[in-house]
């Protein structure tokens, strides 16, 4: 069983920046995709970010392109989101979530996950 811990939320004014953190606890899953999905108060969860960790290819959602960076570290087993320029818009419950053989969008598809961390943007 694959455990993952986010850590790294937090209340940040709009412009500012926070680097949510996403370990897993097994060496099974460092094969692994590992992706972000965010979740704000009366909206679905959407996708946010992926990275696999073959050849670490990464994919972003269009809201969060140019803003966002999504990172790995190999040994640590741990995966990185670095969220700069933020928005009141990017306020939402940040999921990590990872699965042997899926690396795409659609969170359903996910078989692990994290408990979540809020990040709050103020205007």
């Amino acid at each position: 069983q694959v455990q993952l811990v986010e850590s790294g939320g937090g209340l940040v004014q709009a412009g500012g920046s926070l680097r949510l953190s996403c370990a897993a606890s097994a060496r099974t899953s460092s094969t692994y995709p590992m992706g972000w999905f965010r979740q704000a108060p009366g909206k679905e969860r959407e996708f946010v970010s992926v990275i696999r960790w073959s050849d670490g290819s990464t994919r972003y959602a269009d809201s969060v392109k140019g803003r966002f960076t999504i990172s790995r570290d190999n040994a640590k087993i741990t995966v990185y989101l670095q969220m700069n320029s933020l928005k009141v818009e990017d306020t939402a419950v940040y999921y990590c979530a990872s699965d042997r053989f899926y690396n795409g969008v659609d969170p359903r598809r996910y078989n692990y996950w994290g408990q979540g961390t809020q990040v709050t943007v103020s205007s």
